[in-house]
C-alpha cells in the first residue's frame, strides 16, 4: 500500500528549546519524500524518526533563516555520504541564492549528491513531480519567502458494478470513453498539502491553502502577541485556524511555536485556532493524511 504522511521532524520557531528541535517536515508520498526547511539538527530528528536520505526526492526551502535551513548542508552531505543513486530536486528562493551556495557548500564533505537546482524567484512558478505539481508562491516575511504546494491531479475511478452491469473488463476498460465512461466511473479528487511558513496573512496563503487535505503551518503566536506577530512577519494560531476555515482545509497542523511558550500553553494554541480536528505538532508526530475526499 501506499504511503501518505506528515513526519514531524521539528516544531520550533528560531530557537530550539528542551523538547522542540529545530524545524524539520518530511512529507511521505508514495515512495517519494519531500523536506521542507531542515533547521538544525535535522538528520539526528531524521534518525529518531527512522527516516532515511535514500528516501529524499525533494528538498524545499521556504526562506533563509536559520530555523528552517541551518540543517542544509548536513543533509547535502548525508546525501552524498550514502551514495543515494538518484538525484534531488532543490527549490529555495531565487533572490537569495547566495545563501544557498553558502549552505551547499558549507564544508568539505566525502560523495557528490546530485542536486537538481530550483530556484524560484518573483511571484512563483510550478514545477512538475512524479505524479504531482509543487507550486512555489511569494509570501509576506521580512526576507524573501516562499510556500508550497502539493498538488495531485484529479482522475477518475472506475465503479466495479457499473462495470459488471455493462460486461466490461479487462483491456475493455482502458478503451472506456464518453458518456459509457462518466456513467462507468466517478471523479476522484487528486490530493493536496500545503506547507505554510514565516508570513503576515497575505492573499497567497489562502491561494496555497484552498481545498488542500493538509495544511501545515506556522503558529508561532497566541493572541497575546498579535501586535509582535504582524511586526515580525509571523502568524497566530488564530489566523493560521481562520485560513484553515476559510479554505476548506481538511487536516490542520500547527506548528513553528515561539521559545516563550511551555507545554502549558499547548491548549491554547488548539483553542484559538478554533477548527475541529487540529493538530498540535510536536517532535516526532506522524500525521496521516486524511481520507480522500469524495468526488462530486
Amino acid at each position: 500500500m501506499s504511503t501518505r504522511e506528515l513526519v514531524v521532524l521539528g516544531t520550533a520557531g528560531a530557537v530550539p528549546t528542551r523538547r522542540r528541535n529545530h524545524n524539520g517536515y518530511l512529507l511521505r508520498w508514495d515512495g517519494q519524500g519531500v523536506l521542507f526547511d531542515p533547521g538544525e539538527g535535522t538528520q539526528r530528528q531524521m534518525a529518531h524518526a527512522g527516516a532515511s536520505a535514500t528516501e529524499l526526492n525533494w528538498l524545499c526551502v521556504t526562506h533563509f533563516h536559520g530555523d528552517h535551513s541551518l540543517g542544509v548542508p548536513g543533509i547535502v552531505q548525508r546525501l552524498g555520504r550514502d551514495g543515494v543513486p538518484h538525484a534531488v530536486h532543490a527549490v529555495y528562493p531565487g533572490e537569495n541564492a547566495e545563501y544557498w551556495d553558502r549552505l551547499r557548500y558549507a564544508t568539505s564533505y566525502y560523495g557528490s549528491p546530485s542536486l537538481i537546482e530550483h530556484p524560484v524567484t518573483g511571484p512563483g512558478e510550478t514545477l512538475q513531480g512524479n505524479g504531482f505539481t509543487l507550486t512555489a508562491l511569494a509570501l509576506a516575511h521580512s526576507i524573501p519567502t516562499y510556500g508550497y504546494r502539493l498538488a495531485e491531479p484529479d482522475s477518475r475511478t472506475f465503479l466495479p458494478e457499473k462495470l459488471r452491469e455493462h460486461g466490461i473488463s479487462g483491456a475493455a476498460i482502458r478503451e472506456l470513453s464518453g458518456p459509457l465512461l462518466a456513467e462507468c466511473s466517478a471523479p476522484r479528487p487528486g490530493q493536496k498539502v500545503a506547507f505554510v511558513m514565516d508570513t503576515r496573512l497575505c492573499d497567497n496563503v489562502f491561494e496555497l491553502a484552498d481545498g488542500v487535505d493538509m495544511l501545515i503551518i506556522e503558529s508561532t503566536f497566541l493572541d497575546s502577541e498579535t501586535d509582535q506577530a504582524h511586526e515580525r512577519g509571523h502568524l497566530t494560531a488564530r489566523q493560521a485556524g481562520e485560513v484553515a476555515r476559510s479554505c476548506d482545509v481538511k487536516t490542520l497542523v500547527l506548528t513553528h511555536f515561539s521559545e516563550r511558550y511551555t507545554a502549558g500553553d499547548d491548549h491554547l494554541f488548539i483553542e484559538q485556532a478554533d477548527f475541529p480536528g487540529a493538530v498540535l505538532a510536536h517532535d516526532l508526530d506522524r500525521v496521516p493524511l486524511p481520507a480522500r475526499r469524495t468526488g462530486s
